[in-house]
């Protein structure tokens, strides 16, 4: 059922595959190479770029320091770097160098775009007067990229894994944001493209509302639509 406009003072926000999506160019696998040198396929490439951004889920078979890192890895850029260093080897990838470079490119900013009505969206809520979030499992400050989109001045709160040490699906993240914002649970909307992670936001009382994280060409309004769902 759709909900009435003033039943929400906050909107929490996902980053990857909600609000930004990586997609990347040619460049980016031109020199990438397997273990007998071959260069990888189309189909290959899509396979790494989805272990590199999957929301949730081990994607390779890990050891246990290999996977203490992967469970860890968005608390810090240490274990961060260490376990997708890790999946891009065993995904593949021969060379150092090669995993490095791609992986670099992951944790820039500058390397994200945002999906077609994500400015749009942000800058008609916080025109509304509705405060804005955005929280993420993520071991990157993700900031430049709003910046370099001209809206990070309409978000009220970044609420980045590494910086607070909690993890979506853990309540405690959530929390934090509530707090940064002010905001009661059950006046607050919480969109993103994992049920598992971002859908645990309805264990501290707020709303869920998801979206697809497909390429940003085939989602020019997933975000309209999904406030709109809600009356927002």
């Amino acid at each position: 059922m759709a909900s009435d406009l003033t039943d929400f003072d906050a909107v929490i926000f996902d980053f990857s595959g909600t609000l930004f999506r990586l997609e990347e160019d040619d460049s980016w696998m031109a020199d990438l190479t397997d273990h007998d040198g071959e260069p990888f396929e189309l189909h290959q490439q899509a396979e790494l770029m989805r272990r590199m951004t999957a929301p949730v889920g081990q994607t390779v078979e890990m050891d246990a320091a290999e996977h203490h890192a992967w469970t860890n890895r968005d608390l810090d850029p240490r274990f961060h770097r260490q376990a997708y260093l890790d999946v891009l080897r065993k995904s593949g990838v021969a060379h150092e160098d090669q995993a490095v470079g791609l992986y670099e490119r992951v944790i820039d900013p500058g390397c994200w775009s945002a999906y077609p009505d994500t400015a749009e969206v942000l800058a008609s809520l916080k025109d509304r007067g509705i405060k804005i979030a955005v929280l993420s499992n993520i071991a990157f400050d993700i900031r430049p990229a709003f910046a370099d989109l001209g809206v990070e001045h309409l978000v009220d709160a970044f609420v980045l894994s590494f910086e607070v040490g909690a993890i979506k699906p853990d309540p405690k993240i959530f929390e934090h944001a509530l707090t940064a914002l002010g905001s009661e649970p059950e006046r607050t909307l919480m969109i993103g493209d994992s049920e598992e992670a971002d859908g645990a936001a309805r264990k501290v009382g707020c709303a869920f509302a998801l979206v697809e994280p497909v390429p940003l060409a085939e989602r020019p309004d997933g975000l309209r639509n999904a406030l709109s769902a809600f009356g927002l």
